[in-house]
C-alpha cells in the first residue's frame, strides 16, 4: 500500500471574516486532510483573528501565522507576499503537493482527493485546479472565466517539484498566469478541469475588486502588460469578453489598463525567454485557437516524467 500524499495548503488573508468560515468548514470536511495548512493574516481588523482563534483550537493542522496590518488589502503583490510569510517558515521538501488556497470559498468534500487522483495518474501535470463558480442574487450558479489552460488563482494545487523548479509566484499582478506559462515553458502542464466534482463556489467573483469590477478588470489589462502579452493578443481577449459581464465596460477597462501602461513603458517581466515563449504561444493560439495551440506544445514536448525526489534536489531555491 503506497504511503498517503502530504499536501500543503497556504492561505493569505485579510479582513475574510464574511466567507471564511465556509473555506474552514470545506477544508475541515475533506475526505483527504491537509498535512498542514498554514492561515496568513495580513493585518485583519474585522473578525477575522478571532475566527481563526477558534478553528486553530478545532483542527490539528492548522496553524496561523500572523503580519502585522498594511493599512489595506493589497492585491497581487501584497498576496504573494502574505503567502510567502508563511511559505517560508516550512521545507517544501517535506510535502508532495501544495496549494495557495483563498479563504472566500466553498469546496466540494472530496475536492484534494481529486486532485491528487489527477496528480497520480499524469506526471507531468504541474498545477490543477477545478472550476470557479459564483452564486448570482437568485441563487443560480454561474460559471466565471478561465481558460481550460491555467490552474485558477484562489485553488492553485501544485506538484512540490513542479513549484520549486519554477520558481515560486512572481510578486506582481498575473503572477497566476506567469507560474502556467513557465510550467509550459519548462515542460509541464497545468490544467483547470471542467468536471461538476470539482466545481467550487466562489463566493467574491474573480476579476472583481475592493473598489469594483473596472477596477479589477483594469487591473487585469495592467498585468498582461508586465507578463509580455502583445498588443494584438490583449485586443483580441478583450473583444472576446464583449459578451460577458459587465459586457463592453469590462472589455474596456481590460484593455485601457493595457494600453496606458504601453504608453507609459511601464516595466515588464525581466525573464526575456519567457516572454519570447509567452509571445509565440500567443501567436499560435489566435491563429489556430487556444487549445490547439496548447495541444501543439504537448506534441512538441519530450515526454517527461520527473522522479519526485531528483526534481527537488536539482529545482532552484528562493
Amino acid at each position: 500500500m503506497s504511503e498517503p500524499a502530504k499536501y500543503l495548503l497556504v492561505s493569505p488573508c485579510r479582513d475574510e471574516a464574511q466567507y471564511m468560515r465556509a473555506t474552514l468548514e470545506s477544508v475541515r470536511r475533506q475526505t483527504v486532510a491537509p498535512t498542514l495548512w498554514i492561515v496568513v493574516d495580513d493585518g485583519s481588523t474585522d473578525g477575522t483573528r478571532a475566527i481563526l482563534d477558534e478553528y486553530e483550537r478545532l483542527l490539528p493542522y492548522l496553524r496561523v501565522v500572523r503580519r502585522r496590518d498594511r493599512g489595506r488589502r493589497s492585491v497581487g503583490p501584497g498576496v504573494i507576499q502574505a503567502f510567502y510569510d508563511g511559505y517560508d517558515t516550512i521545507d517544501p521538501r517535506d510535502f508532495d503537493f501544495l496549494c495557495k488556497l483563498d479563504v472566500d470559498l466553498e469546496l466540494p468534500a472530496d475536492y484534494f482527493e481529486r486532485l491528487l487522483r489527477r496528480m497520480r495518474a499524469d506526471g507531468r501535470l504541474g498545477t490543477c485546479s477545478g472550476k470557479p463558480y459564483y452564486r448570482e442574487r437568485g441563487g443560480q450558479l454561474v460559471a466565471e472565466v478561465c481558460g481550460d489552460e491555467m490552474s485558477v488563482g484562489m485553488t492553485k494545487f501544485y506538484r512540490t517539484a513542479c513549484f520549486l523548479e519554477i520558481g515560486g509566484f512572481v510578486a506582481h499582478v498575473m503572477w497566476d498566469g506567469i507560474d502556467c506559462h513557465r510550467c509550459r515553458m519548462l515542460g509541464w502542464s497545468a490544467q483547470s478541469f471542467d468536471d461538476p466534482a470539482l466545481r467550487f463556489v466562489h463566493l467574491r467573483p474573480m476579476g472583481s475588486s475592493q473598489r469594483g469590477l473596472w477596477t479589477g478588470r483594469w487591473r487585469h489589462g495592467v498585468g498582461q502588460w508586465f507578463m509580455g502579452t502583445s498588443l494584438a493578443f490583449m485586443t483580441a481577449s478583450a473583444l472576446a469578453r464583449v459578451g460577458r459581464a459587465p459586457l463592453v465596460r469590462g472589455a474596456l477597462a481590460m484593455w485601457l489598463g493595457y494600453v496606458t501602461s504601453l504608453l507609459a513603458r511601464r516595466p515588464r517581466y525581466g525573464d526575456a525567454q519567457f516572454r519570447a515563449f509567452l509571445r509565440d504561444y500567443q501567436r499560435s493560439a489566435l491563429l489556430l485557437g487556444k487549445r490547439r495551440a496548447i495541444e501543439r506544445l504537448e506534441e512538441a514536448r519530450v515526454e517527461r516524467i520527473v522522479p519526485r525526489d531528483a526534481a527537488l534536489a536539482e529545482a532552484p531555491q528562493r
